[in-house]
């Protein structure tokens, strides 16, 4: 099954117990993920998706349920320019990444 089914999956799976949606909407220089990478944080339960192969979803699930108990959308912009440089991570992200973080309420019908 690939990524896309996967998020849908586990979109259908949140019916009615919450949920948000992350999404990448921006990037500059070098990330992991592109543009429409997705990850779903579930009030209940693990995290399905990816949004910067490892290096920001515990973050992004800490906003998103946040965001599914406001019931507000949030922007989060993570800048990775000088991880390597202060920290020395090593993380392979040296770009920006913009998420936005929508809540799930009810899942809407997916056609295959």
């Amino acid at each position: 099954m690939n990524e896309l089914d996967q998020v849908l999956d586990a979109l259908a799976d949140c019916d009615g117990r919450g949920a948000a949606l992350a999404t990448v909407v921006g990037v500059s220089g070098s990330t992991y993920r592109r543009e429409g990478a997705r990850l779903v944080v579930p009030v209940r339960g693990q995290a399905v998706g990816n949004v910067s192969a490892g290096c920001l979803e515990d973050q992004i699930a800490d906003h998103a349920r946040e965001v599914v108990a406001t019931g507000r959308s949030r922007l989060l912009h993570f800048d990775l320019t000088d991880d390597d440089e202060v920290w020395g991570w090593g993380l392979g992200c040296n770009g920006t990444v913009d998420v936005l973080v929508e809540p799930v309420e009810r899942a809407a019908p997916v056609a295959a």
